[in-house]
């Protein structure tokens, strides 16, 4: 009687007989309260059944369902079910997730949530009714692209058993779609959506429409569904952010080494070690050896920028649904899946030095101030200051399909069977335009904390950034990048209902999978030497108001026009070619492959079900075994850079893991479920980063050296063992109180080492760079490739609480409580690596995006025609990345806490349309980081960058029948 999952192949009539039959022999014998009985009844409606679906609306009766699915589930899952058809609680898939217990959500920018983990891990398994999906050549799916109006339930699985897929070590979540016969007859749904952001000042439309029906046939019951939905996004985000530190020599010249002037910025690498762990010390009189002697220095910013990026993005998506019931023993589904992704954007950066030493007059010292008790400048005043703009333009496209063809047979009364047969395929391609235009300016002021931990910053006359005559057309970056992937996948799976004692079924079943993936790119770049105002006024825009929420900084400032730029390709390439003949036009551009992979995966699998008593009180369990087998060819092409000859180059391997696992349920008490689960998942290498072929880069920064990245083919998997033991309690029937401890223990974790090549000219494809410093005898990079070289774990518990009071007066009747608490330790050995790649140390540092605590709170409401909830969504800082091994502050990234506070308000009209408000990030809440390392770093000293992420506000009219 327990509700399967993946894998399972039960016949939902049957399914339903033993569940209700057995719910109420174990009412009568003690073993479940009525709150259990419902719990497991209502659990039986979130699966298609050939019967009619009692549709349930509200916030309320979504919350009800998904502690129904937790209640019933042998594995620790946490759900969330639509509202309505085509309404879930938020406007996307992740925004949704974002108060599930245990699930972290950050990077939102462009009006949207960008990166998921749960329990701190980002490695997510994305399924879509059980299929593995993904975009292009990558291994996962971006949830973002999946609308919420298509998507009736999200299942969040933070354990699997031996029956469900072995990738993805952070967990599963499977997004279930609407089918046919989720519905008694014919069903239609329309929906549309106004959504204004801010800063971008902009409303946004989502429309969407489902049509959905079934008939009595002569060749049986048949159901078609069709849901449509279109969303177009224009957003806008804004930020400002002050450099890297490095070091300069004293501002009195009686402190100043021989050979350097005061404030001179320290470049040479024999004096000063870049890329330490904590930087350089801070304390005021720290200082620098050179030649044997001691001299005070100075820490500040090498330069300040801002970016004002302004995006339109588009999103269609389409899915299909047919089911044929020819009799009462099978079922066949047919569905097809479509996601697009159109993105158009227009980056305005402003970027300026502020490095530079010269023209300091008589008294260097009173162009700066410190912080008190610290060499850091916290202020500065600089002269001739180089700087440039640059108008950055990109476009993405992304289009996935997948076609799937499913089976279940009721072989016999004990045998029951599930076949799987889907395709699937996705392209990204992407093109990115940059035209800089470059000056010197006069001066520059900079307070690099001006208050909140933002930076401000103005010129001697800001309205010179605005006047095309004062500024030269500079380089022109032109690059194009194009990914494929696909899959066609083969299951067959099946349940024996054994009934051998203890041991009531078992599952079992076979999954081949044949991957393959592809990358291809470009990349070109030349200098002009025109000025801006030369060319036109068509070929210059200016932006406006910027930043007004942040901090002092300029507002507005020239860029070249990168929309008709792009709108004129053709004659802006001949342009370029005529100052450099090297600089391709576009007649004569080709994307070159860079690396293609076939990735076969065979899996087996073997799982009992069992079911003893204990104490006198029910104890289940399954026990299992996943065998998988992974075989990899990969093709590699490098290109020379002279003569663009192409040199392949390959690689295979072979891995296979035996991924066992267990899970025990204990009911100690009538209400209570206690579950223990035992299991081993694994993350397979990126596809990209097996490619051994360097990708190398400019130094920039003038360090003397420029950097690079190159891939690992001999990367294998990295593999978690993973326990979780749960206890939850289920005090009413539509509340519960639940709480995880778990731990993942995590072996062969993927990092970066990083090590010093020289590149001769020969096969340099940066020797004729403007930007790159002198090549003509070979230049140094250091590059970062990624190896197997770190074990860790994460451990934490959980606590989730849904709570409806009885009881209360008749206004606040319905009034609700979600919530939940998340604590997070990680630690993991990170290796240190010589100049050579010798690893000389290894450093103790917690995982990347792990906030050591985070919770949510939900206050619901449902009474009469209105459904509303307010959410408050907190997590604590986390380190977010390390810094480039080129300066000399602390090298970890920091991100401040992050929080949103959201609201959606319906009201239903009549019994066939609804309108509801909704809103999200409604304080206005800012996303900002910081440099801190161990005991050094900290918000005020050394911040890092603030983004102005902005709210967003929606409106919208459900009508259906």
């Amino acid at each position: 009687m327990n509700k399967q999952m993946t894998g399972t192949v039960e016949s939902q009539a049957k399914h339903r007989l033993v569940l209700k039959s057995g719910v109420a022999a174990l009412a009568a014998a003690g073993l479940l309260s009525s709150a259990s009985v419902w719990a497991q009844a209502a659990a039986e409606t979130t699966e298609p059944t050939e019967a009619a679906t009692v549709v349930v609306t509200g916030v309320k009766a979504s919350l009800i369902k998904s502690l129904a699915i937790k209640r019933t589930s042998d594995q620790v899952v946490e759900s969330i079910v639509a509202e309505d058809i085509g309404k879930l609680p938020d406007n996307n898939v992740v925004e949704a997730l974002q108060r599930v217990t245990g699930i972290q959500v950050t990077d939102r920018s462009g009006g949207e949530v960008g990166t998921l983990s749960i329990r701190g891990l980002p490695d997510v398994q994305t399924t879509w009714n059980g299929r593995t999906i993904f975009t292009a050549s990558g291994a996962q799916v971006a949830l973002q692209d999946i609308p919420s109006t298509l998507v009736r339930q999200i299942d969040v699985y933070k354990t699997r058993d031996a029956s469900q897929l072995e990738t993805g070590i952070a967990g599963q979540v499977d997004v279930k779609s609407l089918r046919p016969f989720d519905f008694k007859g014919q069903k239609i749904s329309l929906s549309a959506r106004e959504t204004y952001l801010d800063p971008a000042k902009k409303a946004n439309p989502q429309l969407s429409g489902m049509f959905s029906n079934r008939w009595q046939t002569g060749i049986g019951e048949v159901g078609a569904l069709v849901n449509l939905s279109e969303v177009k996004t224009k957003y806008r985000n804004e930020s400002v952010t002050p450099g890297a530190m490095v070091p300069f020599t004293s501002p009195n010249a009686a402190e100043v080494p021989a050979g350097y002037t005061p404030l001179q910025r320290i470049f040479d690498n024999n004096i000063w070690t870049p890329g330490t762990h904590t930087g350089l010390p801070t304390a005021a009189g720290s200082t620098l050896d050179f030649n044997g002697k001691a001299y005070p220095y100075y820490l500040a910013r090498d330069a300040v920028f801002q970016s004002d990026v302004k995006g339109e993005r588009e999103r269609p998506a389409a899915n299909i649904a047919l089911q044929w019931k020819p009799n009462s023993d099978s079922v066949y589904t047919f569905e097809s899946m479509y996601n697009g992704y159109r993105d158009k954007s227009f980056n305005q950066l402003l970027f300026s030095f502020v490095d530079w030493w010269g023209d300091l007059g008589s008294n260097p010292a009173s162009s700066i101030t410190t912080f008190p008790g610290t060499n850091i400048i916290k202020s500065r005043n600089v002269n001739n200051v180089y700087g440039f703009n640059s108008g950055d333009y990109t476009t993405s496209a992304t289009d996935s399909y997948v076609y799937a063809l499913n089976g279940k047979w009721d072989i016999s009364d004990k045998l029951k069977l599930e076949g799987d047969l889907s395709y699937q395929t996705s392209t990204f391609h992407s093109e990115f335009t940059a035209t800089r235009i470059d000056r010197v300016a006069p001066s520059i002021s900079v307070d690099f904390n001006d208050g909140g931990n933002n930076t401000a910053f103005r010129f001697n006359n800001n309205a010179d950034l605005t006047d095309p005559t004062k500024w030269n057309v500079a380089q022109f970056y032109d690059t194009a990048n194009r990914n494929k992937g696909s899959a066609a996948t083969a299951s067959l799976g099946g349940v024996y209902d054994a009934d051998w004692g203890p041991l009531q079924s078992i599952h079992f079943g076979a999954r081949f999978d044949d991957r393959k993936a592809s990358e291809a790119n470009r990349t070109q770049s030349a200098f002009l030497g025109r000025n801006l105002a030369s060319l036109g006024s068509a070929y210059s825009s200016t932006n406006s108001n910027f930043g007004t929420a942040i901090s002092d900084v300029p507002r507005t400032w020239v860029e070249p026009n990168a929309y008709y730029i792009r709108d004129h390709i053709d004659e802006w390439r001949k342009l370029y070619n005529s100052a450099d003949a090297n600089f391709l036009t576009t007649d004569k551009l080709s994307l070159q492959k860079t690396f293609d992979v076939d990735e076969k995966t065979k899996n087996l699998f073997v799982m009992g079900n069992t079911q003893n008593e204990l104490f006198g009180h029910r104890l289940r369990g399954n026990f299992g075994m996943r065998y998988v087998k992974v075989d990899t060819d990969m093709n590699f092409y490098k290109v020379d850079a002279t003569t663009k000859a192409v040199t392949p180059s390959g690689a295979s391997k072979s891995t296979s893991k035996f991924l066992p696992s267990m899970t025990l349920i204990y009911d100690p008490s009538k209400d209570v479920v206690m579950r223990f689960n035992y299991g081993q998942t694994l993350r397979r290498p990126n596809f990209g980063d097996l490619n051994p072929v360097l990708q190398l880069g400019d130094d920039v920064s003038k360090v003397g050296y420029g950097s690079g990245s190159g891939g690992n083919p001999d990367l294998k998997p990295t593999r978690s063992t993973n326990l979780d033991l749960t206890g939850e309690w289920y005090f009413q029937k539509d509340s519960a109180l639940y709480g995880t401890l778990f731990k993942r223990k995590i072996d062969g974790l993927v990092v970066s080492l990083r090590h010093k090549v020289h590149v001769d000219p020969a096969n340099d494809p940066y020797r004729n760079s403007t930007s790159g410093g002198d090549h003509t005898n070979g230049y140094d990079y250091v590059i970062n490739s990624p190896v197997n070289a770190s074990n860790g774990d994460i451990k934490g518990a959980e606590l989730g609480l849904i709570y409806f009071p009885k009881g209360l007066p008749s206004l606040l009747d319905g009034l609700g409580i979600q919530g939940s608490y998340t604590r997070l330790s990680s630690s993991q050995n990170v290796p240190d690596a010589n100049d050579a790649g010798v690893i000389v140390s290894q450093l103790e540092t917690p995982f990347f995006g792990v906030s050591h605590s985070s919770y949510n709170a939900t206050l619901a409401y449902e009474k009469g025609p209105i459904s509303a909830r307010l959410s408050y969504v907190w997590r604590s800082g986390f380190l977010a990345r390390n810094e480039a091994a080129l300066f000399a502050n602390p090298i970890g990234i920091w991100r401040h806490p992050e929080k949103s506070v959201d609201m959606q308000v319906s009201y239903k009209i009549n019994d066939r349309m609804s309108v509801d408000i909704s809103g999200v990030n409604l304080t206005n809440e800012m996303q900002q980081q910081y440099y801190h390392f161990g005991n050094a770093g900290t918000p005020q000293l050394t911040n890092f960058g603030t983004l102005q992420i902005g709210r967003s506000v929606s409106a919208a009219v459900r009508w259906q029948m």
